[in-house]
């Protein structure tokens, strides 16, 4: 229970901060008329926004989600507000690896190009379980889905460039360290430091694979959106939910989450800045750990192992 306390009062600290620092406004009128996007866990949250902003600017939307029933509706929304019908559906789940390969199998054959890759959808903090392929849940779903996904996707996206990778982490990459002996938490499980974890594996990742991506047109990002408003703490202990609703005065709202999603997606000129964390719609300062080459290196060894895949 004292660690529960510890917990909250250092998330109402995290949301006054995040809050204080989170005002520098961004507004683009960039077209997409003629691109092809791609968002993972677009029916809800910060993913439903950047979906809804994107089809303003024209795009065509693929809405990567688990949840079919909520992406209809999600779907029925946006072409709604938006008045763009180029906005479609296609399922995913990224704790099955399966249903990855299915998806992307499909989008090769389906799509002539995919412009922009946003890696979106992620589980917060829930309790110890693992993905239908054995990875811890966090790891599995917030880092190791979206390696194969852009892996199985990078092809097309070679032909289509230019063309971005973005990669919504967190801050929360700060909370702890890489367990490389223990990444799928066999020995041990705590749910704050897995998803710390896996955060940081979505800012190493993103560094790592925009090393290899060079020259090849293809920028990657990734980011931390704020304390935003959204489901993702819905598996937090009620103490906590809690303090997200009394202190949501300093949290931000899904729009203004997707702020920075939407700058990297769209802004022009960052291709000499790929690799680069960013927060507030600009260029951020990680942590240490998170600008570890070495490190970097040893994790996508592993995600790849994991995996089952190989990187030419």
């Amino acid at each position: 229970m004292v660690v529960l306390y510890l917990f909250t009062y250092f998330l109402i600290c995290w949301c006054v901060l995040s809050r204080g620092v989170c005002c520098n406004h961004w507004s683009s009128e960039e077209r997409l008329d003629g691109k092809t996007v791609i968002i993972t866990g677009a029916n809800t949250g910060i993913g439903k926004e950047t979906a809804r902003d994107l089809a303003r600017r024209g795009a065509r939307i693929i809405m990567a989600c688990r949840d079919l029933e909520r992406a209809e509706e999600a779907q029925d929304d946006i072409v709604e507000d938006t008045g763009n019908e180029n906005v479609v559906i296609r399922k995913l789940d990224l704790s099955d690896t399966k249903s990855i390969r299915a998806f992307a199998d499909l989008i090769n054959k389906e799509e002539k190009q995919v412009n922009i890759l946003i890696n979106n959808a992620g589980i917060m903090m829930c309790p110890n379980s693992k993905t239908l392929d054995g990875f811890e849940m966090q790891l599995g779903v917030n880092h190791l889905g979206h390696v194969l996904l852009t892996y199985l996707l990078l092809d097309l996206m070679k032909r289509s460039a230019p063309a971005r990778v973005v990669v919504v982490a967190s801050v929360a990459h700060t909370w702890t360290g890489l367990r490389l002996d223990d990444i799928n938490s066999e020995q041990s499980y705590d749910a704050m430091k897995a998803y710390g974890q896996s955060k940081l594996a979505n800012v190493l990742f993103a560094r790592s694979l925009a090393k290899r991506l060079e020259g090849t047109g293809v920028s990657v990002f990734s980011l931390h959106p704020g304390v935003v408003q959204s489901d993702l703490w819905r598996h937090q202990h009620q103490c906590i939910q809690v303090a997200v609703k009394i202190f949501r005065i300093f949290t931000k709202t899904t729009v203004e989450g997707a702020q920075t999603t939407i700058f990297c997606a769209v802004e022009p000129g960052l291709e000499s800045l790929s690799g680069r964390y960013f927060s507030d719609c600009a260029p951020a300062s990680c942590s240490r750990t998170a600008t570890d080459d070495d490190l970097a290196q040893k994790l996508w060894e592993v995600s790849c192992n994991m995996l089952g895949i190989s990187w030419q």
